[in-house]
Order: structure tokens, then C-alpha cells, then sequence
């Protein structure tokens, strides 16, 4: 009997391409000798029909001041002409060992601050393959170091200007063709004030022993003008362990935005604003997924805040403590979230919680009430709940293409992986999974990463005949550099580098 792998592929189109034969799509553990995903081996491994090539890697420059920062993250672009984009890619963090020196000098965390946030480049395409101009105009960082002032002048803890941008993780893009990066894990930087003492927290790298910057200038939306790197953070977003910032206009030609808190049992955001081109002015929701409602964290539209909060700013600053008194759902770590290009329906990532048993975690479908965004009711159900069974565990980043299959990376740490729990899974990979047809809800892995790497930030290009994909942090766990656990992609020291994969495979599914 064929399999239902081989059945979803030939109902897509794709039954000229060699596929390994597998007897069950729903544990690819099955698959025959032929089969190579999943995998542990120490490179990018692809299905038949996939290759990749390398556009740019850590420490490459990209101006003559700057080089590409390290553990590149989100990527989103900005169309120039058919063949040229401005990308944004995001740098979440530096990993000591291989950027600055485990000491914590401040000559050490100056490298890292500059980093560390993100890059604008210049990629062209020459007929075969994207490329990165080096020469470009628009390669620019805006990096843990680059002033960066509030939206609209506010001020919080007296200063209207941040410095840096950092812990970027996902991101989304405005109607108006803007960026928007995502503040997350700040704390590891700055350390986070403890709302009973009103003392900074120590941070894990220390930086705030030679940049004394409050912690709430931390964990923010952040907008980048793609062609000049001009940026803002936005209060009204709130702030917290941001993993994204998906933006949709909804029937009444207002913006909302969908984010998500990256940690075990806080919740989903939704922000709408009172304009189609701006975030000025609006409000932010919390999600109540066991009553279906969004919970506004408004002064006026819940009173009850006015006891907990002096003012808006301060109420932004604390969203995730208003966000418990009002009611809202924890969730098992919601990282990115994504709208599907037909239905309108909205996919969140539920990587995992470990603490309540959660290991593998699932993909959450919300249903807008009158499929209308700026709806205060939804409903909600489980897409794809994570585990052996599905052949999927800890998803992460998601991107739909132009036809409605969700593109999923996953991220199962690097400690983890390989253990007893994960060992069926191999490496983070990267899967499709159709959201229509007869194999709705069916994985399939279609690459895994290399040795303790997980894949980020999937985009696809304008004619939807590439996937830009991050490849993070492989080799994170090397204590040694003369002995990397992983030595993707030069042959001996591993890079977190940008690449794109192409083929007939991807063409079939996306045309």
C-alpha cells in the first residue's frame, strides 16, 4: 500500500520527484534504509528534491565598520525590484565562548553588544542563486548598542531613548512595509527588577555590571525602516518575552498584531489599533482560550487594573502581571504565530512546558469570531498536537506559503537533544504540514538541521521559489573551540549562517 507521504505528494503535483518510501507519514521512524530524515548528522540534510547554498554567516562584513552579527534568527525582506531585497535578519544572542571570551570584561561585552540585534542587507539575485551584496548601501546594523528612542516620545523610567536592541528573536512586518523585531529573553542581559525589592535581578551575562541600563527599556516591538535603520520600540505592544509580531488588517481597517510570551505558563497577545497605519493609539488584549475572549489591558475597559497600575506606561512595563489579574490562559511557552493567506485563521506554536509534563508541545488554531481580527471572541482547538504520533516535537517558527501549507521549524534544546524523550527525532528539523486536503494535519520533515542547531526565521522569496532559512547555534554546547561539537558550515568552526534552499520539491508545493 503506498504511503500517505507518497499520497499527499502526488495530490500536490510533485509525483515526478524521488521521495524515500516510507510505510506511515504519521512515524517517519518507519521510513525504509532509503529514508534519510530524520537525522543527527552534522550538516543540513534535506529531502530528495531540496538543496541548499550559504548566503551569509557570522562574522562576514557587511560594511566597513560592521560585520553579520552572531546566531541569526527571524529574516524578512524588502522588495527593491524583482531580483533585489533589502533582508532584515535578527541576532538573538552571543554565545561568549565563540564571540567576546567567557571573562566579563567591558571590552568583552562591547563585542557582544555590537553583535547582537540585527542586520539589513542587500541580497540580489544573478539567475541561479540569491546572493549578498556586500557593496550595498542599505547593509547597515542596528545592533545591543544603537540608541533607539520610544514611539511617540514616551518616556519610561524618565529617558524618551533605549540603548540597544537585543534577545531578538521573531518579528512580523507592517501594512505600511515595515519591520518589526522582538525583544525576548532580555533578562539574560540586564537582568529584570523584582517587582516585590525593586532590585535588578543579576543577569547571565552580566552586562549591566558596565552598562547600568534599567530593564525595562527591555523586552519591547521594535520597527525598522528597512532603507535607513531608522527604528522606534513601541510601548503599546507591551512587553515581555516577545517571539513575534504578525500584523493583519481586520474588517474595520484597523491593525492588529498577534504575539506571543516565551515562557512556561504566560499567554497570547493581541494588539488592536485604532489606525490602519500606525500603533499610536489602541489596545492590548490577553487571551482567555477556555472562555474564547480577549482581555483588554486597559485602565478604563478594566477598572480593576487602576488598584495595580499608576498609569499606561506603567501598565505596558507589567503587561504580564495584568494579564494574571485579568484572567488570561497560561500557555506552554507560545512562541511564533502566523494567519493563514485563505481562512484567516490563526496558528500559534506552543513549543513546550516541560514543568506540567508538556515535552513535545502542539500548534493551537484560533478562529477570529466573523473571521474578523479585531474581533473580542475566537474559538480554538489543537491543529497538531506534537509528539511521537505526529512525527513532531517543540514547534517553533511557522510560515504559510502562497498555498496554505504550514511550513514548521522546531526547537528541541540542545541539551535535550538525542536524549530518551527526543531521540526519535533526531535534530531540529523543518516540516510541511497541508491545512487543506485529504492529509490535512499530516507532518512531513523535509530537512534537519546540523548538530545542536535549530532552524529559525523561515521566509519565502517574492516568486516563492526559495526558502530563506536561519541556521542557529550549531555547536552551541562547545566548551572548547579547538574541539567544536559541530563543524557546519566551514569544516571546522561552526557559524550560525543564512541559507536558501530551493528545488523542484519546493517549486511543485509552492506554484
Amino acid at each position: 500500500m503506498q504511503s500517505t507521504r507518497r499520497n499527499f505528494l502526488k495530490f500536490l503535483g510533485i509525483a515526478a520527484v524521488k521521495i524515500p518510501t516510507c510505510t506511515s507519514l504519521i512515524s517517519l521512524q518507519s521510513c525504509s534504509s532509503n529514508s534519510k530524515l530524520p537525522s543527527f548528522e552534522d550538516d543540513v540534510v534535506l529531502t530528495e528534491g531540496l538543496s541548499y547554498y550559504p548566503i551569509i554567516s557570522w562574522g562576514d562584513k557587511i560594511n566597513q565598520k560592521e560585520v553579520f552579527g552572531f546566531n541569526n534568527d527571524y529574516i524578512d525582506t524588502h522588495q527593491l525590484s524583482a531580483n533585489k531585497l533589502i533582508m532584515w535578519v535578527n541576532h538573538e544572542y552571543a554565545h561568549p565562548l565563540f564571540v567576546s571570551g567567557i571573562e566579563r570584561t567591558k571590552e568583552h561585552v562591547d563585542i557582544e553588544r555590537s553583535q547582537v540585534g540585527g542586520s539589513l542587507i542587500q541580497v540580489d539575485y544573478d539567475g541561479s542563486k540569491w546572493k549578498f551584496n556586500s557593496k550595498s548601501e542599505f547593509n547597515r546594523g542596528v545592533r545591543g548598542d544603537t540608541p533607539i528612542p520610544f514611539a511617540n516620545d514616551i518616556k519610561v523610567l524618565d529617558s524618551n531613548t533605549a540603548i540597544g536592541t537585543i534577545a531578538n528573536c521573531a518579528g512580523g512586518k507592517t501594512p505600511w512595509n515595515t519591520f518589526l523585531t522582538c525583544e525576548e529573553n532580555y533578562d539574560n542581559n540586564y537582568g529584570e527588577r523584582d517587582p516585590n525589592t525593586g532590585q535588578v535581578t543579576k543577569s547571565r551575562l552580566s552586562w549591566e555590571k558596565f552598562y547600568p541600563h534599567p530593564p525595562e527599556h527591555y523586552g519591547w516591538v521594535v520597527e525598522i525602516e528597512p532603507k535607513t535603520g531608522a527604528s522606534k520600540k513601541h510601548i503599546n505592544l507591551g512587553r515581555f518575552a516577545h517571539e513575534c509580531a504578525t500584523c493583519i488588517i481586520s474588517k474595520e481597517n484597523k491593525v492588529c498584531v498577534y504575539t506571543g510570551d516565551d515562557k512556561n505558563d504566560e499567554f497570547i497577545y493581541k494588539f488592536i489599533s485604532s489606525s490602519h497605519n500606525n500603533f499610536d493609539n489602541g489596545v492590548l488584549y490577553a487571551a482567555d482560550t477556555k472562555n474564547g475572549k480577549w482581555l483588554p489591558l486597559d485602565l478604563e475597559l478594566s477598572p480593576i487594573l487602576k488598584t495595580h497600575f499608576k498609569d499606561h506606561v506603567d501598565l505596558m512595563i507589567n503587561s504580564r502581571k495584568a494579564a494574571k489579574i485579568l484572567g488570561a490562559t497560561p500557555q506552554n511557552r507560545p512562541e511564533d504565530i502566523e494567519i493563514h493567506p485563505e481562512t484567516g485563521d490563526v496558528y500559534v506554536a506552543l513549543t513546550n512546558n516541560k514543568p506540567k509534563g508538556d515535552f513535545h508541545g502542539q500548534i493551537l488554531k484560533i478562529s477570529e469570531k466573523d473571521n474578523n481580527h479585531s474581533s473580542l471572541e475566537f474559538k480554538s482547538e489543537v491543529f497538531v498536537m506534537g509528539g511521537e504520533l505526529a512525527a513532531i516535537s517543540c514547534p517553533d517558527n511557522l510560515v504559510f506559503d502562497k498555498n496554505g501549507n504550514l511550513w514548521v521549524t522546531t526547537d528541541i534544546s540542545g541539551k535535550a537533544i538525542g536524549n530518551e524523550t527526543y531521540k526519535k527525532f533526531g535534530n531540529n528539523g523543518l516540516f510541511v504540514i497541508p491545512t487543506k486536503g485529504p492529509n490535512i494535519g499530516q507532518v512531513i520533515q523535509v530537512a534537519s538541521a546540523p548538530i545542536e542547531a535549530e532552524f529559525t526565521g523561515p521566509k519565502f522569496s517574492p516568486d516563492q521559489q526559495t526558502l530563506f532559512l536561519s541556521v542557529q547555534h550549531p555547536g552551541e554546547k562547545t566548551k572548547d573551540l579547538s574541539k567544536p561539537t559541530s563543524n557546519w558550515p566551514t569544516g571546522h568552526l561552526p557559524k550560525p549562517t543564512v541559507i536558501a534552499i530551493t528545488g523542484e520539491f519546493l517549486k511543485k508545493l509552492t506554484t
